[in-house]
């Protein structure tokens, strides 16, 4: 009988030493009753109702997975019991064994915990065992918090017990040591898992062997690494390995290391201008390397002092130590911004920042992270993770709730070091460290919607002050019950050898705690209490020392993101005011965020002006000029995409906000826009290293070449057949002719204003229609501007008049941002990314058809109104129903929110049946290509979370668990 994918079992070492079942120190850890009620069990409390889980490519039809009669509390939505179905359902489909209820996948983990805890003395009585098996199962239940992945995975099965998502890796400059470590990282591939390294310790091309040779270098073993997690990817994962690879910034190599991908990206480039499949996924792509991996360089204060100085900076031999080369700080930074420009790698990882972080200095340095940035520890560790989300301790009067939330840390944190005790691990090394140094890794999602929630701009200091205090009370709280673990079943086994820098670390953060400053009650409130438990914390664990060498990161949150029905992930902002919701039935609708009206609410705003401010939203997809909104409230609203999209630098403050207060990192990448300059990544990276972050990474929208495509691909012409020939063809050239105008021909001219610039645009026509010439009005005459504009009028129209199609045009100029930009006074484009981006779309809407004009996402402002009306841009008779009705069978289908939806008629609306995601209705919405890839299980477009990417049909990621 063939052995299914579900049934094989990862090659896991389950090596656990015996571990010590008695408690050490007090008599066992008191749970507090939090949500629930003595003598009534959580699954009481809610109403289940039964579901069909039918999941298809969209774009090849195939049904990808189906079964039937799952059950779920009826307040989950439907995204969220498909993901949890498709992933973390264990069994055979069709066979009795399956879990078909959600009441068995929580039951498997939560008794799993419920009872090594009693086994290894965490709890007082028999009684607090009840309670913390009560209160863990209401959380999960009610979507309070997860567990990362792993969890859902093996918990409970007869799979080995691996519990944790990061794992980081070690090799030295030794052959058995680098054979070693592709060995070890195919295993965690195989896993699903993904691991980090840094090769700073094999030695330099530059240097010698001691046979006399000259070694090979780090980059050249990186080749067969990344081969290696190719053909593992290949050989049954749905997703490419994800693995992290970092070398030091005085590494000999360095600047080869820097430019791999880089010189990979241009032969992507050449071979897919040559008819080559270079997309991800296609026929050709693994002829290219390194693509399997993230790539950072460890940067030290050293050679950022060199950057800022401009002075030089030696590269250092990796035997003795000496400098065996100088190089220009500057120009070496210049060749990373480069390179991250051209191919969004290497990010930054700082290394003397990181290090002043470490809790266990006298054990080793922290030289590298996990794939995701987040989890940055010991060589040869792991680390498991667990998010919560912070909706749930939202009140109905808007305010934090952070009594609850601190009680559910610690509830969730004593969960988290349990499961160490029965874990197994990939390879002996990585489960003794992890078992000596209990690293944990609790984190949070929802964090854009709450702040929008509370009336809070994602870039502005009182949204980056309330993060601030919840990350600190967050990880305030996980080390206060890390010390009263301590005092019940022991410090981790290495604190003795580093207790003086633990102590040192405590006392940061807490220092860090009081540098805060608030600006509001609600933040006020969350920071009282953050100080309170920091200083209970330094008491507590002076005495007991602490159970946990780190408790903290921000993971990414793609899949549990979902299974907790959050909105955003991690630290992300919203991904965009309107969004893509299934429904009962397999339908789907367009909404506006259900955060919108509750800040709203919270502004003051009235009932009436709420729901003219959100039937503007689901028409325009942006507050911009929304009737009724503050021009001060707008950045509120502010997303990751659209009109008034997050600035970069907005997204690098929220993250040194919360940055102290975290025992790892920031699983995060900073998109930037494609007209970004190599300037201005140097800028960001410099200023990650001025604010105080562990590490930083970049994206430029459109800077690679291997995504995969939304429609087939055309099919190249098959070769002519040889053939012999008398005497070879003449060669035809063809020339293009150009078409001048008429002396007198029709004119249209147009008078603008974008971002406050006016402007004049007269565009003349053939007689037979079809625009011919344009001219542009800028600035005064005479002046630098208006000489530009008359040269490029001139050059644009003798190519209109040579043949070139306006749809070219168009398409390559609008979105170019620059300024001025921002509000015009045209009502078919009520904001412009630049002037050119305005004048283009301006000439498409007078002078393309309809067809065209869909395929670049151009419409008019009456076309917009009626799609929303009736799900058609086109002017066509109603046949879709009674949308009254849609909105019922929504109503009826969507989870308790925590406030309701103004019932504004254009709120909600049918999706296209194009659209699959936020991500793709965002795309049409504003013209532009989501620069993400396409799920590889059902075909939808992703969108980003974290340092990857997540499918919103499915829950698959594009590298993180």
């Amino acid at each position: 009988m063939t052995e299914t994918s579900s049934e094989r079992k990862p090659e896991i070492v389950s090596s656990k030493p015996t571990i010590k079942r008695q408690r050490r120190g007090g008599a066992g850890v008191a749970m507090e009753r939090i949500y629930t009620t003595p003598g009534v069990h959580p699954y009481d409390e809610v109403t289940w109702e039964r579901r069909d889980v039918v999941q298809t490519n969209w774009k090849t039809g195939e049904t990808i997975f189906e079964q039937k009669g799952v059950e779920f509390p009826d307040s989950w939505s439907i995204n969220a019991s498909t993901i949890v179905t498709t992933k973390y359902f264990r069994g055979a489909l069709g066979t009795d064994v399956r879990e078909w209820s959600l009441k068995q996948l929580l039951d498997r983990v939560v008794l799993t915990y419920t009872k090594a805890g009693k086994d290894f003395g965490y709890f007082a009585t028999d009684e607090d065992a009840e309670v913390f098996e009560h209160e863990l199962t209401w959380m999960l239940l009610h979507q309070v918090f997860s567990f990362n992945s792993p969890v859902w995975f093996n918990v409970g099965t007869s799979s080995p017990q691996q519990v944790s998502a990061c794992f980081i890796l070690s090799v030295d400059d030794s052959m058995d040591s680098i054979l070693n470590w592709y060995r070890e990282e195919g295993l965690i591939f195989k896993g699903g898992s993904g691991a980090g390294l840094n090769l700073s310790r094999i030695r330099s091309s530059k240097e010698l062997l001691s046979s006399g040779g000259t070694a090979s270098g780090p980059v050249s073993f990186m080749r067969g690494a990344d081969a290696s997690a190719g053909t593992i990817k290949s050989g049954g994962a749905t997703r490419r390995a994800a693995k992290m690879v970092v070398l030091d910034v005085d590494h000999p190599d360095i600047r080869e290391f820097v430019q791999t991908k880089a010189r990979e990206e241009d032969k992507i480039r050449a071979l897919r201008d040559a008819g080559f499949d270079m997309d991800l996924g296609g026929a050709d792509i693994t002829s290219v390397q390194y693509q399997n991996a993230n790539n950072s360089v460890r940067v030290t204060d050293e050679f950022m002092r060199a950057v800022e100085a401009g002075t030089e900076f030696g590269l250092r031999s990796r035997t003795d130590g000496s400098v065996i080369e100088t190089v220009d700080a500057r120009q070496l930074w210049r060749e990373i911004a480069q390179a991250a420009w051209e191919c969004a790698d290497p990010g930054i990882q700082y290394d003397d920042t990181i290090n002043a972080w470490h809790t266990n200095p006298e054990t080793g340095r922290i030289t590298a992270s996990n794939p995701c940035s987040e989890y940055m520890s010991l060589d040869n560790s792991s680390c498991n993770l667990a998010s919560l989300n912070l909706m749930k301790f939202l009140r109905d009067d808007d305010t934090f709730d952070a009594e609850t939330f601190k009680k559910a840390v610690e509830v969730v944190i004593t969960a988290m070091d349990i499961s160490i005790c029965f874990a197994d691990f990939p390879t002996e090394p990585i489960g003794d460290t992890t078992r000596k140094y209990r690293q944990l890794g609790i984190g949070y999602a929802n964090l854009g919607s709450l702040l929008m929630a509370t009336g809070h701009g994602y870039d502005s200091p009182g949204g980056q002050a309330l993060a601030a205090t919840i990350t600190s009370l967050m990880t305030g709280t996980a080390y206060k019950r890390s010390a009263e673990l301590a005092g019940v079943v022991g410090a981790y086994e290495g604190y003795a050898r580093n207790e003086a820098a633990h102590k040192r670390v405590m006392r940061k953060h807490a220092a860090a705690n009081d540098l805060i400053r608030t600006l509001d009650a609600t933040d006020g409130a969350v920071h009282a209490l953050a100080t309170q438990v920091w200083q209970e914390s330094l008491a507590i664990g002076e005495k007991n020392g602490w159970r946990n060498a780190q408790a903290s990161v921000l993971a990414p949150t793609g899949t549990i993101g979902f299974m907790m029905d959050c909105d955003t992930t991690g630290i992300e902002p919203d991904f965009s005011l309107v969004k893509f919701k299934k429904l009962v039935g397999g339908g789907s609708m367009q909404i506006v965020n259900q955060t919108v009206p509750r800040a709203l609410r919270k502004m003051g705003y009235t009932q009436e002006t709420i729901e003219a401010i959100v039937e503007y939203i689901a028409e325009h997809g942006h507050v911009v000029d929304a009737p009724g909104l503050k021009r001060e409230h707008y950045e509120v609203f502010d997303c990751a995409i659209g009109e008034r999209a997050i600035a970069p630098m907005g997204h690098v403050r929220m993250m040194a906000a919360v940055q102290p207060f975290l025992s790892g990192a920031i699983s995060k990448t900073v998109n930037m826009p494609e007209t970004a300059t190599v300037e201005e990544i140097e800028d960001v990276y410099f200023q990650g290293w001025k604010y105080g972050l562990k590490a930083l990474a970049i994206y430029r929208d459109n800077c690679k070449v291997g995504q995969p495509l939304s429609d087939g691909k055309a099919k190249k012409d098959a070769a002519p057949a040889a053939a012999e020939v008398a005497a070879p063809a003449p060669v035809v050239e063809y020339r293009p002719t150009r078409k001048r105008l008429p002396k007198s021909r029709p004119s249209l001219t147009t008078s603008f204003r974008v971002g406050g610039a006016e402007g004049y645009m007269t565009a003349g026509s053939y007689p037979d229609d079809g625009l011919g010439e344009v001219f542009l009005k800028l600035g005064k005459q005479g002046s630098t501007l208006a000489g530009v504009m008359d040269a490029f009028s001139i050059a644009v129209s003798i190519g209109l008049q040579y043949g070139v199609p306006l749809e070219t045009y168009v398409e390559k100029f609008t979105n170019l941002r620059f300024e001025p930009a921002g509000l015009t006074d045209d009502p078919d484009v009520r904001m412009a990314q630049s002037i050119m981006d305005y004048i283009f779309r301006r000439l498409a809407l007078d002078y393309l058809d309809f067809e065209t004009r869909s395929e670049l996402g151009i419409y008019t402002a009456t076309e917009r109104s009626r799609q929303l009306e009736t799900g058609s841009y086109e002017e066509v008779a109603d046949t879709s129903g009674d949308l009254e009705d849609e909105l019922e069978t929504y109503a009826q289908s969507a989870p308790v929110a925590q406030a309701p939806a103004a019932p504004a008629p254009k709120a909600a609306a049918p999706a296209p049946v194009t659209v699959h995601s936020s991500a793709e209705l965002m795309q049409q919405q504003y013209g532009l290509t989501a620069d993400a890839p396409l799920c590889m299980s059902c075909g939808t477009k992703m969108r980003p979370a974290g340092s990857c990417y997540v499918c919103e049909g499915c829950g698959s990621t594009s590298g993180c668990s």
